[in-house]
């Protein structure tokens, strides 16, 4: 089984988040895709929204039977990438994980703490979005992590080999962004 981990605090969840868990879903060729609900961010200096109402949202947006809804983190009290991965690797022991994010991500992984250690442990996936797609296949963590990189057309083989993988996809990009909708 290979199942896509895709986490975040969607505040609010738009379409550009379902065009990465759909890109993910259908690129890597992946049995399911875990949206991963996060209490708060710990990069976000803004505090998340009501968790039951973004839960909710998320609920309505990501439908589809490959798509599984999850609240683990608000559950377990989990706060970081790392931990959530740490559970999960030992939960599910042959259950092959992907981490996927959006490339607006990828700039700032080198922020998120045990940035390597989430690198070394676990598969990830990138997808590429509209803001700075340059500046994310630039960033430190994306020149940290070259030699592991697995290019687009063998992409489906993060979902299967062992860490440390990563492949940044650029399917047709989806300009939605949470920060620009609750700028307006």
């Amino acid at each position: 089984m290979t199942i896509g981990l895709f986490g975040g605090s969607f505040d609010p969840v738009h379409a550009g988040h379902r065009h990465v868990a759909q890109t993910a879903l259908k690129q890597l060729g992946l049995d399911r895709v875990w949206w991963i609900v996060s209490p708060q961010n710990p990069l976000k200096s803004h505090l998340a929204g009501d968790y039951s109402r973004r839960f909710a949202s998320v609920e309505d947006a990501a439908t589809g039977p490959r798509m599984v809804i999850s609240d683990i983190e608000l559950r377990t009290g989990i706060r970081t990438t790392a931990e959530l991965l740490s559970v999960l690797h030992r939960r599910y022991p042959k259950v092959h994980f992907v981490w996927i994010m959006g490339a607006d991500n990828l700039k700032q992984f080198h922020r998120w703490r045990r940035w390597r250690e989430i690198a070394a442990s676990t598969p990830i996936a990138i997808i590429a979005r509209p803001q700075d797609p340059i500046r994310a296949r630039l960033s430190p963590a994306a020149r940290s992590m070259a030699a592991s990189r697995v290019t687009e057309t063998h992409a489906k083989l993060i979902a299967r080999k062992p860490a440390p993988g990563w492949t940044y996809l650029t399917e047709p990009l989806h300009s939605e962004a949470s920060s620009l909708m609750r700028d307006t």
